[in-house]
């Protein structure tokens, strides 16, 4: 018994790709999010998805600005995680208040 190997038409590679791109754009931000372990996929996970898809090639114009628009979310999502990381790694400079330099009145509170 011979198996041929079964390729889609234009049509259905683009339904098919048209499900792809829908289910990930469903289930990508509340997998980055995770839960307090952290993401459940990686943000690399995603981007590998989506630049396989890019790589298949024969896109719409609709599905390429689909891509776009989640790897775009990816990258604002990578730049907010790493934002704190950043932050905490800066050096911490001591400012003195207006406490430790013995002004302890203000033109607000009515006391001059």
């Amino acid at each position: 018994m011979d198996r041929t190997l079964i390729t889609p038409t234009g049509s259905s590679q683009a339904a098919l790709i048209d499900q792809d791109i829908a289910h990930i754009a469903r289930v990508m931000r509340p997998s980055l999010r995770g839960d307090l372990g952290g993401p459940i996929l990686p943000c690399a996970y995603w981007r590998k998805r989506l630049y396989q898809l890019l790589d298949a090639g024969n896109l719409s114009h609709a599905q390429l600005c689909a891509v776009d628009s989640l790897l775009l979310q990816i990258d604002e999502f990578d730049s907010l995680a790493t934002e704190p990381a950043r932050e905490a790694m800066a050096p911490q400079h001591d400012l003195p208040s207006a406490t430790h330099a013995g002004n302890t009145s203000s033109p607000a509170s009515g006391q001059i």
